[in-house]
């Protein structure tokens, strides 16, 4: 079994002093909540997300190159995890990226996505901690708002993290999308 990996032996997304404290001392003594690593490959990230939807291995290559892309978006990209320090394995998942707006003074929106928690965990309040600790980012960062799509069976969960029913979604969906790191190259218009 892998030993526990403390923070400052990783390459981490974010700086972790932005999760707020309030939200780390609510966990128990066997997790970890902290940014995202560049190793978090090998942690299983991918297949927590499995949780949510088709989430196919991109492979190391491919991860750490997504990786190195939304870091070098600086001030941009906040994706969290909780680690298991028994196994030094991910155990739930979440992700605040902040949009830039010309409006409402030039304000800045998060968008709270991808949040997953491993099946054998659910039921123990870390959906709720990944949600206080993206929240709490978002807010420090100065957003204006926090925004999250979810379906109606997810509506109460979200309504318990402080978060209100407004509006709709709409989504299209791209029915030949690009993939891999050719992503990356768009022409100027």
């Amino acid at each position: 079994m892998p030993a526990f990996t403390p923070d400052q032996e990783l390459d981490l997304l974010f700086n972790p002093d932005l999760i707020p404290a309030s939200v780390k001392a609510e966990l128990p003594a066997d997790l970890h909540i902290r940014p995202l690593a560049r190793t978090d490959y090998h942690r299983g990230h991918i297949q927590i997300l499995g949780v949510l939807t088709s989430a196919p291995d991109p492979g190391l290559a491919g991860y750490q190159a997504t990786f190195d892309a939304q870091r070098n978006i600086v001030n941009t990209y906040y994706t969290l995890v909780i680690v298991n320090k028994a196994n030094d394995q991910i155990v739930a998942v979440g992700c605040v990226f902040v949009e830039r707006k010309f409006l409402r003074n030039l304000g800045k929106v998060g968008h709270i996505e991808d949040i997953a928690v491993s099946k054998d965990m659910q039921g123990k309040k870390l959906g709720l901690r990944v949600i206080q600790a993206l929240t709490g980012i978002s807010e420090s960062l100065g957003c204006y708002k926090t925004i999250l799509n979810c379906s109606d069976d997810n509506i109460p969960f979200y309504k318990k993290c402080g978060y209100e029913k407004k509006e709709n979604e709409m989504a299209k969906y791209n029915t030949a999308p690009l993939s891999g790191p050719s992503r990356a190259s768009t022409p100027k218009l």
